[in-house]
């Protein structure tokens, strides 16, 4: 004789997102993510001269250790912009300020 459960079945991602929010993790969960699609995106030559990556409200902040790149790089903002909200499959970042 087996029991029939009435209860609603969840799939496992709606579990943890639903955990996620109920504990507001959202945004710590978004600083290491957004760490790793800057170095996933911009990869090894950009990240040698990334010295710090801070993500506050929906500005990310990088700073790097070359005055060149930093130029460079500020031409191209709208572009890692969408790149890197595309590697991380939501609008996280709306700005990015590098010094």
């Amino acid at each position: 004789m087996s029991k029939k459960r009435n209860t609603e079945e969840s799939s496992l991602a709606d579990v943890l997102k639903t955990f996620i929010e109920a504990n507001r993790l959202q945004g710590g969960l978004d600083k290491v993510d957004v760490r790793e699609a800057w170095k996933n995106v911009m990869g090894p030559g950009v990240n040698n001269y990334t010295t710090d990556i801070m993500l506050k409200n929906s500005t990310l902040y990088v700073a790097l250790s070359s005055s060149v790149l930093r130029e460079e790089l500020l031409y191209g903002k709208e572009k890692i912009i969408t790149i890197l909200n595309e590697e991380l499959r939501r609008d996280v970042i709306k700005n990015i300020v590098l010094k």
